[in-house]
């Protein structure tokens, strides 16, 4: 384990706080309350400083009293913060549980951090005799499974904007509370985006309103004259066309949407495809290529690009998971 880690035996309220997370989902008998009182550990580290490492095994399951944690991994030389915990959350090796491989992540404190402790050793020996950890373990990796598919799925398909507002739904306070460039990372956002987004929400309510009201606008007139399907469209055009000047397009883009321009058109390009693409008819009589041209792109790999991005795979892969489905 990481060094200069020190554990001290906790106390009787640090055990009644444990106890009482577990008796929240099932009954505890005096047997297994006697156990944590006797291996139960407690510890504190500062800010910055790591629990365990990456190829390491991690030796302990640990509940945050107090502070914050961040669960890291290395791609390429970056840093990918791949989880944050706070008070009340389990935190271990997730590819090495219960000590049962080397951790593929390394654990480091947000904050300065209180936590409680139980060795593996002792978990796994309590679990082949009570029956009523199982049950309360398998709660808690029910509730972290299916955090983690949400949180993996709003970065998958959400915008920027999407993530921003599920993680303030799920994580009140802590976008003030935790560093901005965590976040970012957690979310798969460049720190610069995540702040914009954040600003936009911080305006007075009547800007809000009214970049709302610009946005819906702006929305009631690409679907109404399917403007996407220009290949010509500039901003300054559409901007126009709606009445506003462009710059204030662009900052109802940047801020309310936020979206190049762009990326702003190619996403109702790239829908306006799927549909079609989900409509055997058209199918039978178009190629994907047309489609595209037909959608407003101006070339084969501007749609293959857009798409890509856009949708996380390529039009004939997506035209095949269709197919697929299908059968």
């Amino acid at each position: 384990m990481s060094e200069y880690l020190h554990y001290n035996r906790a106390n009787n309220e640090d055990v009644g706080l444990i106890l009482d997370v577990m008796r929240a989902v099932h009954p505890v008998d005096i047997k297994l309350t006697q156990a944590f009182e006797e291996h139960l550990l407690s510890l504190k580290i500062k800010k910055g400083q790591i629990l365990f490492r990456e190829d390491e095994v991690c030796e302990y399951v640990y509940f945050i009293v107090k502070g914050a944690l961040m669960g890291c991994t290395t791609h390429n030389k970056r840093k990918i913060t791949t989880y944050i915990s706070v008070e009340d959350d389990f935190v271990s090796s997730i590819s090495g549980l219960h000590g049962s491989d080397y951790s593929k992540e390394y654990v480091v404190a947000v904050e300065d951090t209180e936590l409680l402790a139980i060795h593996n050793d002792v978990l796994n020996r309590l679990f082949s005799h009570h029956f009523e950890l199982n049950y309360i373990f398998r709660v808690v990796l029910e509730k972290y499974y299916k955090d983690a598919q949400q949180r993996a799925h709003i970065i998958r398909v959400g915008n920027a904007k999407e993530r921003y507002l599920y993680y303030a739904k799920t994580n009140p306070g802590y976008l003030d509370r935790l560093p901005l460039e965590l976040i970012a990372s957690l979310l798969n956002v460049k720190p610069s985006t995540l702040l914009s987004i954040k600003k936009s929400f911080s305006l007075p309510h009547d800007q809000q309103e009214e970049l709302q009201h610009c946005g819906q606008k702006l929305e009631l007139y690409v679907n109404q004259h399917q403007s996407f399907r220009n290949k010509n469209i500039r901003i300054h055009a559409l901007a126009l066309e709606i009445g506003i000047s462009s710059h204030r397009l662009s900052v109802v883009l940047n801020n309310y949407f936020n979206k190049s321009f762009i990326d702003y058109i190619n996403q109702y390009r790239i829908n306006w495809i799927k549909e079609s693409i989900r409509n055997p008819q058209i199918m039978q009589n178009f190629t994907l290529e047309a489609l595209a041209y037909s959608a407003g792109f101006s070339s084969r790999s501007a749609f293959y690009n857009a798409f890509k991005k856009l949708v996380g795979m390529s039009p004939v892969a997506y035209l095949k998971n269709i197919s697929d489905e299908k059968r």
